[in-house]
């Protein structure tokens, strides 16, 4: 299973509404790919105070490498993808991406 983490830092002014939108569309993912598990997102609500700025998170689980790579190149994720790098604080430069590998 490969879990796809992505860190976002949003403006202050970003509203939770718009937030939110974003982040259903990219779970509305799952309806049109079959190898996407689950998705989930969220505000920060870390104590640590070590988030860099980084005001929310989402992970999304693909059964496997070709089910992430297929929601890379789809169509309804570089829309949503668009208007999430729209939306970040500086940009491209306002999220981090990771992915990694469970369980195998």
């Amino acid at each position: 299973m490969i879990r796809h983490i992505v860190l976002v830092k949003f403006p202050a002014d970003a509203r939770s509404p718009a937030i939110d939108a974003l982040f259903r569309a990219l779970d509305d993912l799952r309806a049109a790919l079959p190898g996407m598990l689950n998705f989930s997102g969220g505000a920060n609500v870390s104590p640590e105070g070590l988030a860099r700025g980084f005001t929310h998170a989402f992970v999304a689980d693909f059964a496997d490498v070709a089910a992430r790579d297929a929601y890379l190149v789809h169509p309804a994720h570089q829309a949503a993808g668009a208007r999430l790098v729209a939306a970040a604080e500086g940009g491209i430069d306002g999220l981090i991406v990771v992915d990694i590998e469970i369980g195998g």
